[in-house]
């Protein structure tokens, strides 16, 4: 492998491939030595990725190989026994409690896409974050409606209420983003879009065309009622 390679050979889908009709530690355990020799393509993209979001955020992940979810899957509470993860993934955490939401990775054979938001916002979160949305949804608004938002991600995603959140009104004009219980950007790609040698720069530019929402909602959560932070 060259050093300086950060994007994907063919060979890193294909052991997923593998590992989906082969997913038992028999196989896996014969196969480790071809797992580790693809892990170290992702942990390559991972400092790729790692270095192109500290150009312009603040970022506590230490290195790629940090950011990077492990293959095991924990199947103590799961009713699906399968041992092992079919996709490669990692997160990079933005650093300090003024600059909210984080980047995720997923990359799986007909499944890869970027991601980044708020997966399970706190009680105390959620209702800040209501409060300043009905107060006035227009800078939310304007972030979900600007071309690059729409060109990046399509539409804000995530779980809603079938029903107005308690406190509201049904009849509120914000009542269809207050129904909102995660707020998740998120981003496709073709197995042909990873495996091209510009997908490092398409996945840190849509890293980059977060950041409107994140300032937004990292303002909304660090400042109190009278717009000062807390």
């Amino acid at each position: 492998m060259n050093d300086k390679q950060t994007y994907l050979p063919k060979s890193s889908m294909d052991f997923l491939e593998e590992l989906k009709i082969n997913n038992n530690r028999d196989w896996f355990n014969a196969n480790k030595t071809r797992f580790l020799e693809q892990q170290a393509f992702i942990e390559k993209l991972a400092d790729r990725l790692l270095a192109d979001l500290q150009k312009h955020d603040l970022i506590e992940t230490p290195s790629g190989k940090k950011s990077l979810y492990r293959i095991y899957r924990d199947t103590r509470f799961s009713k699906e026994k399968i041992p092992f993860k079919t996709h490669w993934s990692g997160r990079f955490v933005r650093a300090t409690k003024q600059l909210r939401g984080g980047y995720y990775f997923h990359l799986e054979p007909g499944n890869s896409y970027i991601a980044g938001g708020f997966f399970s916002p706190n009680p105390a979160d959620m209702k800040r974050i209501r409060q300043d949305v009905s107060f006035d949804s227009t800078p939310i608004r304007k972030i979900l409606e600007s071309n690059t938002f729409v060109e990046t991600f399509g539409e804000l995603q995530g779980e809603q209420l079938t029903t107005k959140p308690k406190g509201f009104d049904v009849n509120d004009d914000a009542i269809d983003l207050l129904r909102f219980k995660q707020f998740l950007l998120v981003r496709n790609f073709t197995d042909q879009q990873v495996l091209n040698t510009d997908f490092a720069h398409e996945a840190g530019q849509t890293f980059i065309n977060m950041r409107p929402f994140f300032d937004y909602m990292s303002m909304v959560l660090t400042a109190d009622g009278d717009g000062l932070e807390d």
